[in-house]
């Protein structure tokens, strides 16, 4: 009886255990699809770029050239410039743009204050139009002959600007028209970081007698440290990955005053077909917004 017990749990087992892998293909058909994707779109193309930048093309044909492209990067002054006006760009739009985004957040977050949807859309409105279409906005807005900008200063009794042909008012001009586009983004992310503060530490500051700046300082800000951790890591590499704007309004001038390093890759792969080397210039980035992110990890980090 005992032994005829034994078999019987023996081949329910061993039906089991042969179950088992069955029961785990359907998720692995269900994953992959994402997988394959994953694969041809984004490890592939990665890899392929990494190859690309050891060769270099002359005369249509492919040569091995190992890391000579990434040397020819540190000789080459446009590199050096376009990195230049990337990082001059970066520390003065990333921090304005979240002072910014964080205070109108502040503001909608008030109690008091009225019509509250409609300013939460009339702001992030900027953030669902089209790259294009708002850079060839104000790139007519700012014409120095005719412009809506230029017309208005004539109205106040100010000389025109020459915003796209200056080397400081075409970066000026570039940085306001990021600004525009995505302050409310930011705001919106901003918004939601604050709406997720508890309400028992504001009461708790209240009757310790604390001022709306003490509040805002030692409450608010604190709390929304990983908010704005996102919101400045993904504007720096924005910032960093610039190109529809500066492309349409400027073209990189003038003098290469707004060049950047993603329009010189294009600029080299697509008018020069210099393919490698437009890869050791993508690979250049990579690098330093990566190392760009993980100073800004160690710097936001909440403390222990």
């Amino acid at each position: 009886m005992t032994s005829t017990l034994l078999r019987a749990a023996a081949k329910a087992a061993g039906r089991d255990g042969a179950r088992r892998p069955r029961r785990r293909r359907p998720g692995f058909w269900f994953v992959l699809p994402a997988a394959a994707l994953f694969v041809v779109f984004f490890l592939y193309p990665l890899a392929s770029s990494l190859w690309q930048s050891l060769f270099t093309t002359t005369g249509g044909e492919s040569k091995f050239v190992g890391g000579a492209q990434y040397v020819r990067l540190f000789q080459d002054p446009l590199v050096s410039k376009s990195l230049f006006n990337a990082f001059l760009i970066l520390v003065i739009q990333v921090p304005l743009m979240i002072c910014i985004a964080i205070g109108l957040a502040y503001l909608l977050n008030q109690s008091w204050l009225r019509f509250k949807t409609g300013f939460r859309a009339l702001h992030f409105l900027p953030a669902v139009t089209t790259l294009v279409a708002y850079s060839l906005v104000f790139r007519i807005m700012l014409a120095t002959d005719g412009g809506a900008v230029n017309q208005l200063l004539g109205m106040v009794g100010m000389a025109p600007v020459d915003w796209l042909n200056s080397e400081v008012w075409a970066r000026v001009a570039l940085i306001a028209s990021i600004i525009w586009r995505w302050t409310g983004y930011n705001m919106i992310i901003i918004l939601a970081g604050l709406q997720g503060i508890p309400a028992e530490l504001y009461e708790a500051a209240r009757i310790d007698g604390a001022g709306r700046w003490a509040t805002f300082t030692k409450i608010v800000i604190p709390q929304l440290r990983p908010v704005i951790l996102f919101s400045t890591v993904t504007s720096t590499i924005g910032a960093l990955q610039l190109f529809d704007e500066n492309f349409i309004l400027t073209g990189g001038g003038p003098s290469d005053a707004t060049l950047t390093p993603v329009l010189y890759l294009y600029k080299v792969g697509f008018r020069q077909f210099d393919f490698g080397y437009a890869s050791a210039i993508a690979w250049l980035l990579v690098a330093l917004i990566a190392i760009i992110s993980v100073v800004q990890f160690r710097i936001m980090r909440e403390k222990p």
